[in-house]
């Protein structure tokens, strides 16, 4: 059986030089030739660009390449990972965070692997990765991160007080940066135990704390408040005159009337 023939890769941005990897990633690559780890760089860059315009054909064609080219590196299957993890293929996903945890020895992948079992509707495997030595020796943010997935896992199984009091704990003391995630999903949590007016609080809370507009924490507070803004069809050009704001009235047990 003849041998097949090597893939044509995905186009690199004629803007793209590589060097705009993270150290860490570039270290990875100094297992490579020059020329591949040169465009290995090259086409992680690419991953990060096409995610950004949620580009995930486009993003997985160049993860795909990164793996061909650089399998035993643990930023490539990390790359792959992440664009099915993003893609929703939550099987693919995890097993390559799974190599990289292999390859790396780290367990730095533990909350998304855990969503992916969440999301494969694997519960009791989520919970069990959650409670592992491995996730309780990860760093606080991480930390956050698993408590805010395992809350998550709570609501799916039916359990939607256990997922306010995974919580509940954390979301007091000072602001940290992940303060805006936590609140909102506390508030979340909240909302579904029928507390809409601790909820609004919380999704205030999470608003004020999100700097980065990382949620709509903000849309939500309108949303309790009954107020939502409804685009006329002009754009940008007329909004403060012309946006329609409606009156949809929800209890504080979360109801709408």
């Amino acid at each position: 059986m003849p041998k097949e023939g090597r893939r044509p890769e995905p186009a690199i941005d004629e803007d793209v030089t590589g060097k705009e990897i993270d150290r860490s990633v570039r270290t990875q690559l100094r297992t490579l030739s020059k020329e591949n780890a040169d465009g290995v760089a090259q086409h992680l860059v690419m991953i990060a660009r096409r995610l950004e315009e949620e580009d995930y054909p486009a993003a997985l064609a160049h993860a795909e390449t990164v793996v061909r080219r650089a399998g035993r590196v643990p930023a490539a299957r990390e790359a792959l990972g992440f664009v099915a993890y993003r893609m929703g293929d939550y099987a693919r996903a995890l097993t390559e965070f799974r190599t990289v945890r292999r390859l790396s020895g780290s367990s730095h992948l533990l909350p998304l692997m855990i969503d992916c079992e969440r999301g494969l509707g694997r519960p009791e495997r989520a919970l069990e990765l959650l409670r592992s030595p491995e996730a309780r020796a990860l760093g606080p943010e991480d930390q956050v991160e698993m408590l805010i997935v395992g809350s998550g896992i709570r609501r799916d199984m039916g359990q939607p007080q256990a997922a306010v009091l995974a919580l509940q704990s954390s979301v007091e003391g000072p602001q940290k940066p992940w303060s805006a995630q936590l609140f909102y999903a506390y508030a979340d949590a909240l909302l579904e135990v029928g507390r809409g007016e601790d909820a609004r609080e919380w999704f205030a809370r999470a608003a004020v704390a999100d700097h980065e507009g990382l949620t709509d924490a903000g849309e939500r507070v309108d949303e309790l408040d009954g107020v939502a803004v409804v685009d006329n069809g002009l754009g940008e050009q007329g909004r403060h005159d012309d946006a329609v704001v409606e009156d949809h009235s929800i209890d504080a047990d979360g109801t709408r009337d």
